[in-house]
């Protein structure tokens, strides 16, 4: 049944009002658009280079008191956080909704992320342990230590416009680092709805420092800004290619350090081995969900050439029985590309296929009469008769390639021929091809996954890929590490001096 809501404006001031946001300009300042409608939700205000300036200079002041707070007492910040978020939870997912444009359970889901972030990190508070280290001198110890490092930046991206935020700073408060947030300029108003969230974390805290967390809005030079600035110990920034391309020097030159989370281009091996039914159902989330905008969305299906017509149509029809349309009603499975580049960059992907000798099923623009200024797609399946140049290049859109593969050294070969290397996966059931495709000669990626999709990875992993994906590692593990410096220790509770390597060195 079709429910009634507010235009994306009245729901999104109704929810920012709830969360604590205080009242925007209606009409000054950056527009921020829904993609449900395209219509203007409301306006923000970019920080200029001085107010990001005394942002950053009070993320240092703050880490001079927070860096001495004991760790599990820190830890106690981020449960207060779970509390809030998990109270706020409905109305957060729902602004989401509104601003990213996920359906209501994916939107949920990714405010259920934060939670359990919120929960990994507090149970790692009273975790974050060095090591003892055996001395080859007679009466010395040796230890490994880990400090907080300093001030964190962290710059997200549209698509997860909460959770990437979550992951780091979750992990640098208990590791004793302030947090800056520089949100996707796309997606501001969710970004100062959690730190509302946050603040009345912070409140019941009591004695944080003023100036641990902080919210910079801008675009692309306000990220800028924080990535050359050398009192920013850490940039965590999520995004394209072409943007770590250009953050990564401008960190790099002044000796700082980056977590990178970049692009994707993922791929799934179906085997003559799979449960196909299941494969099916793996495909078509992976692929369509969130609009294909999930940086592990599945760009590329590499299926055996026994298979591959017979995948291709079920997935084709798969595909278009899919329900599209606003994403706040229960039965969408499909909401809207995030903005009209998206959908441009879509069609012309569309396009290379064709002009590479391949075929596109779907892919054609919905809902233009309704809503003439939101960009609604149907997924489109690219089929080719072998890989060709357009699959190496992800497009952030409901796109899937298909192309066979005739042995599994092939397939594991094609999956690894391209730029990035964030996430795989294999469906099949023998179990010579799981390990393989696990092995040092398998998958190249971050995250390699067995009869399960590319998308949805859990918080207890660490998150992160290969190659042109960045290197970087976010979320679990032992991913905590990034966000401190290590420090060896040598304790000499002789009364000799005996040097390392048996030198001499006698006055």
């Amino acid at each position: 049944m079709t429910q009634s809501f507010p235009t994306p404006a009245a729901h999104a001031r109704e929810l920012l009002a709830k969360l604590g946001v205080p009242a925007l300009p209606a009409d000054a300042g950056h527009p921020v658009r829904s993609p449900i409608d395209g219509q203007v939700m409301t306006h923000v205000a970019f920080d200029d280079a001085r107010e990001i300036g005394s942002k950053v200079s009070a993320a240092c002041h703050a880490f001079a008191a927070w860096r001495v707070v004991p760790a599990p007492r820190r830890g106690e910040l981020v449960r207060l956080l779970g509390e809030e978020l998990r109270a706020a939870k409905a109305d957060l997912a729902a602004l989401v909704t509104l601003e990213a444009g996920k359906i209501a359970s994916e939107a949920a889901g990714e405010v259920q992320e934060m939670i359990d972030i919120c929960d990994f990190a507090v149970g790692l508070s009273r975790q974050l342990h060095g090591l003892t280290i055996a001395s080859e001198r007679p009466g010395h110890a040796m230890r490994e230590t880990w400090h907080p490092l300093g001030p964190v930046a962290v710059i997200s991206a549209f698509n997860f416009p909460v959770a990437v935020w979550a992951w780091n700073a979750c992990l640098a408060l208990v590791c004793g680092d302030p947090v800056i947030w520089k949100p996707s300029e796309k997606t501001p108003l969710t970004a100062l709805a959690t730190h509302a969230v946050l603040e009345r974390a912070l409140a019941r805290f009591e004695d944080a420092p003023d100036g641990l967390c902080a919210v910079v809005l801008g675009g692309r030079d306000a990220g800028e800004r924080l990535a050359r600035d050398p009192r920013i110990a850490l940039v965590s920034a999520t995004g394209s290619t072409r943007m770590g391309r250009a953050v990564a020097p401008m960190v790099a030159e002044r000796f700082g350090r980056s977590i990178l989370e970049l692009g994707g281009n993922n791929a799934m091996i179906v085997t003559p081995s799979a449960d196909l039914s299941l494969a099916l159902r793996a495909i078509v989330f992976s692929a369509a969900g969130t609009a294909g905008q999930r940086c592990t969305s599945l760009r590329r299906l590499i299926v055996h050439e026994s298979l591959v017509d017979k995948v291709a149509d079920a997935v084709e029809t798969a595909f278009q029985r899919l329900p599209v349309g606003d994403p706040r009603q229960p039965a969408t499975l499909l909401g809207p590309l995030i903005d009209k580049a998206a959908y441009d960059a879509f069609v012309e992907a569309m396009n290379q296929v064709r002009a590479e000798g391949g075929s596109v099923a779907g892919g054609e623009r919905l809902l233009i009469d309704e809503l003439p200024d939101a960009y609604y797609v149907r997924p489109a399946l690219a089929r080719l008769p072998a890989a060709t140049a357009c699959m190496q290049r992800e497009t952030f859109a409901p796109l899937l390639h298909v192309a066979p593969y005739a042995d599994f050294e092939e397939a594991i070969a094609i999956q690894n021929d391209v730029p990035q290397g964030l996430s795989s996966c294999v469906m099949t059931n023998d179990v010579r091809e799981a390990e393989g495709f696990l092995s040092a000669a398998g998958s190249d990626c971050g995250i390699a996954n067995v009869n399960i999709g590319p998308s949805g990875a859990e918080i207890g992993g660490a998150f992160g890929g290969e190659k042109e994906t960045g290197g970087g590692r976010e979320s679990g593990s032992d991913s905590w590490k990034q966000y401190m410096r290590r420090q060896t220790a040598t304790v000499n509770y002789s009364g000799a001096l005996p040097l390392a390597q048996g030198v001499r060195f006698d006055l």
